[in-house]
This record gives C-alpha cells, structure tokens and sequence, in this order.
C-alpha cells in the first residue's frame, strides 16, 4: 500500500514537470513566431514613392490672350487743297495705286487767271528793271561830264587865279553833285525794281504751286478703300475751317497694324520685341510677330493699353478689319530657374519647396519666388538647378524622412508661356 502511494506521488510530479516543459516549450515557440513576424514585416516596409521634378532653367513670361484687329499701316483722306470742280478722276475703290500716281485732276479756272497775272507782272519787273539800268547808265554819263568839266575849272582856277569868275567855278561844282545825286537815285530805282521783280517771281511760284494742287497725287502706296467725288462736283480746300467730303480714302496695306487692347494689369510688363502668336480667324494662317509700339498710357474708358504688331502683307491677302487671336508673350524672363508651381507651399513667413537629396531623404528649403503664370513659378534664391523639389502633395511629408523619388513630367500646358 505505501508503495502505492509513493508511485502515485511520482507520477503526479513527472506530469507537473512535463506540464511545466510543455508550457515552456509553447512561450518560446510563440516568441519565435513573433520574432519571425517582425522580421518579415520588417523586410516588407519600403519608403514611400514621391513625385519629384527637377528645377530647371527655361524661359518665362506673362502670357495675354486676347482677341486683336488689323488696321492699315497708314489711312488719309485726301482733300483738294485749293476749290475747284473735278475735270477728271482717275480711280475708284479697290484700286491700286503707286506713290506719286495722278488721281484725279481739278478745274480751276481762278488760279488759271491768277498765274497769268503773275506771269505779266514778273515781265513787267523785268521791263522796268531794264529802264532802270539804262537811267543808272545815262545819269553815270552825265555825271562823268560834269564832274569833268567842274575839276577842270577847279584847275584852272588853281594855275592862274582870277582867270575864272568864282561864281562859273560853284555852278559847275553844283551841277556834278547834282549829277552824283541822280546818278544814287537811279541806282535806287534800279534797286526797287530789282525787288519787286523777286515779289512778282514769289507770286507766279505761289500760283503754279496752286496749279501743281490742281493734280491729287497720292502720297503713298496703297489702296483706294472709297470714293466721295464724281467728275463735275465742286470740292472745297482742305484747308478750309468748312472743307467738304474728302476725293478719295486712301489706305496703305502693304504692312498692317495689328492692334490688340493690353488690359491694365498686364500693361506695365509689356515690352518692345515681346513674342506674340497670331491665328487670324478669317483665313486660317498662323504665324509669330513681335510688339512694335505700345502707346504707354492707358485709355481711361476702358482701362486698356494699345499695343501694334506690324504684320506684312505684300499681297494683300491681310484686309483691314479682320480679327485675329493674339497670345502674347509680355516680359519674357529667359534663362530662368522654374518649378512647378504645386511644389511651393506659401505662407505668411513666406515660400518653401521640398527637396529630396542625395539620399533621398526629404528636406526643406526656403525660397524667393519670382514670376509666375499658371503652370510654372520662378525660383530666385533657395534652390539650385537640377535639384528634385517635391509636387503633388509636398504636405503629406516630412523634413528627413526617407522616400523613393519618382520623377514626373516637367512641361508646361499649351499657352504657358515656357519656351526651353
């Protein structure tokens, strides 16, 4: 019976211990599994991916799209400048013409008598200079006798005194001033008629000038865009307060003005040869111009400045009031360093950017922005070329974090205003 007892003591110890190695057995069985799982874990976290762009130097500007106008280089309308009816009109709209061309010529019958006036009263100058000179030549003659015959009884007089009378001797001094003095009046008198020959002269150039205006040339190449005057129809002076209907419009086209209104937050930036793209909506055709003038003030009505681009058009192809699509490039920065504009984050202290460095390991970085449009802004100070700043969403990272950077698209949307 005691031994009994005893086996049966042994037995509940063996299987305590056996109890006690089994639950061993399990803990360090489960902390295996939890080492491995970690491990694992560990071996399946990789950074995160984030889009990056490179900095990188392009040009910039500020972009304008804007509807524009052609208008003719120059536009007159020619007036007659002295009255007269028309005898002849040489042209009509749509006509051609070359600088110098007679467009129509006038009838003044007025002028006519005037010139013929002029005329005579130069020939009568002439005749009267003529008459003039001979008076000047015939006093000079009778001056050279008297003055002779006065120093010859002075020299007497002077060789044998009191051979004659004092009184022969002061006549004949008398007579040869008296000829000098008629001698210095016809000279005069020639003088006088010398003058009003240059007046007669002046006169018959101011009525053949009126003549010449009788002639309506035109002062350029060009086209006749209309007609207010038929043959037969009085025209007035243009140089009349109440001048009339003009002969003829004349427009040169040959070089057009494309005129577009810059509005008032853009004015300031545009520039002389700033790049503008031009689609003329009537034909279809493209092409690239530069600003030419700008008139540097704003209209007050519509707060807007006006802006030309010549556009040849030698072939007349181009007409005037036609419209165009103009996108204009104004105060085009080159050489600039960009980014895209979703990689700056803004606040009241200022800019930032991130970047991802050698180790690709998040960094921030301050910076002084320049200009910008839409799509791209331009980095200043803070930021070098080819440095990988973060886009997208820069705010779901944080400075020295370890990511995997995943280069995006760096071009700017058509109408940006990046040239490379």
């Amino acid at each position: 019976m005691e031994f009994y007892r005893s086996s049966k003591v042994l037995i509940v110890a063996l299987l305590g211990l056996c109890l006690i190695a089994a639950a061993a057995i399990a803990r360090r069985a489960r902390a295996g599994f939890v080492a491995n799982a970690s491990f694992a874990h560990r071996d399946l976290e990789q950074p995160p991916y984030v889009a990056v762009a490179r900095a990188k130097r392009v040009t910039i500007s500020n972009s304008l799209s804007i509807a524009g106008q052609f208008l003719p280089y120059q536009n007159v309308d020619l007036h007659a400048k002295v009255a007269g009816y028309i005898r002849q009109i040489n042209v009509d709209i749509g006509d051609r013409v070359r600088r110098g061309q007679v467009l129509a010529v006038l009838e003044i019958p007025e002028v006519l008598a005037q010139v013929d006036e002029a005329q005579a009263s130069v020939r009568r100058a002439e005749d009267e200079i003529q008459r003039a000179r001979s008076d000047v030549l015939r006093a000079e003659a009778d001056h050279d006798a008297l003055h002779a015959d006065a120093a010859r009884l002075a020299s007497a007089a002077d060789d044998r005194p009191g051979l004659i009378a004092q009184q022969e001797i002061d006549n004949a001094s008398a007579k040869d001033r008296a000829s000098q003095a008629q001698v210095d009046a016809a000279k005069s008198a020639l003088a006088a008629a010398e003058q009003q020959l240059a007046v007669a002269k002046a006169d018959q150039q101011h009525y053949s000038a009126l003549i010449d205006y009788a002639k309506i040339t035109a002062p350029y190449d060009g086209i006749v865009t209309w007609r207010f005057s038929d043959t037969g129809a009085l025209v007035q002076a243009g140089t009349s307060t109440s001048s009339g209907l003009p002969i003829v419009t004349l427009a040169q086209i040959s070089v057009l003005r494309l005129r577009i209104p810059a509005p008032e937050s853009l004015a300031s930036k545009v520039r002389m040869g700033d790049i503008a793209d031009v689609h003329v909506q009537a034909t279809g055709e493209h092409f690239m111009g530069r600003v030419t003038r700008f008139t540097d003030s704003l209209d007050t009505s519509t707060r807007t400045m006006q802006v030309e681009i010549d556009v040849p058009n030698l072939d007349y192809h181009l007409q005037p009031g036609m419209y165009a699509d103009v996108h204009l490039e104004a105060n085009a920065v080159p050489n600039a360093l960009m980014v895209p504009i979703e990689a700056v984050r803004r606040s009241d202290d200022g800019a930032s950017v991130l970047v991802v460095d050698a180790q690709n390991r998040v960094e921030a970085r301050d910076v002084k922005l320049g200009i910008e449009n839409s799509n791209i802004v331009q980095i200043l100070a803070g930021l070098s070329q080819g440095e990988q700043v973060v886009i997208g969403n820069p705010g779901a990272y944080q400075p020295g974090e370890l990511v995997r950077p995943k280069p995006a698209a760096f071009a700017a949307s058509e109408g940006s205003g990046i040239a490379e």
